[in-house]
């Protein structure tokens, strides 16, 4: 999903914001709108994700023996 709003951002940032063609008016979301949603949604998708490593008891942790500099 995080994809799709990827494409949205690059094509918003390419177009106008708004189009008015025989009197029919569009307009884009703002690109600050859709970016918070590609955050949110990212960070959702990380937390689901690291969730699931720790359900099956795998945790990665840096290991250094005592007096190693």
């Amino acid at each position: 999903m995080s994809a799709d709003l990827s494409q949205t951002i690059e094509q918003n940032a390419g177009g106008p914001a708004d189009v008015q063609i025989d009197g029919q008016r569009v307009r884009q979301r703002p690109i600050k709108e859709v970016i918070e949603a590609d955050r949110y949604l990212a960070s959702k998708e990380a937390v689901q994700k690291g969730h699931l490593l720790r359900r099956f008891g795998l945790v990665f942790a840096k290991i250094s023996p005592p007096g190693a500099v």
